[in-house]
């Protein structure tokens, strides 16, 4: 249940800032022309960076933690990969399989996140290789978009490991999905 309160505390206000971040990243990234405007759309990734390390940290250590906070940072996450991802497309075409990786794995978790939501069971966080996957990926596309001019043959080499840690943590949160509905309905015979 969603709180009236809940709509205002700090971490989600943050979590509302990097999802109102995301159009303006996705201008300057598409507008950018010389090094300089490239650097200011890698450092509203930066800023969206740090407002994801801190709603968490904030939500932990004053106790702000939300059912709305719970779906609202990793909605924000979503947005802003595809966001990048999506962007990179103008200049980097070549990206397209891991946008319709993105697309595909986020719909098949949100579709099987709801479906386990009916039956009352939550995931409660991201898993390990998720996060791997996540941090790789901040990294690395913070990389490409700070360096347009980066070697193609390396910027694919960096677009194939973050496919590769997609389909490794899409396929581990594939199992703990099905492990669930395998569990609940062993439960409910």
């Amino acid at each position: 249940m969603i709180k009236k309160e809940d709509w205002f505390t700090i971490p989600n206000i943050l979590s509302y800032l990097r999802i109102a971040m995301i159009p303006l990243y996705v201008y300057l990234y598409i507008s950018a022309e010389t090094i300089e405007q490239y650097y200011r759309a890698a450092g509203v990734l930066v800023l969206s960076g740090i407002t994801d390390s801190l709603d968490g940290i904030i939500a932990r250590k004053t106790g702000q933690i939300t059912n709305l906070g719970k779906a609202l940072d990793p909605l924000a996450d979503k947005l802003t990969q595809i966001a990048v991802v999506g962007a990179m497309l103008v200049d980097r075409p070549y990206i397209f399989p891991l946008l319709a990786l993105f697309i595909v794995k986020e719909l098949y978790l949100l579709i099987s996140n709801v479906l386990l939501l009916r039956k009352d069971i939550f995931m409660d966080g991201a898993m390990w290789f998720g996060k791997l996957a996540t941090a790789f990926f901040y990294i690395s596309m913070l990389g490409l978009v700070a360096l347009p001019h980066l070697d193609q043959n390396v910027s694919i080499v960096i677009i194939n490991i973050n496919i590769l840690l997609q389909i490794v943590a899409f396929l581990g949160y594939g199992r703990w999905f099905i492990k669930k509905f395998k569990n609940h309905k062993e439960t409910n015979k």
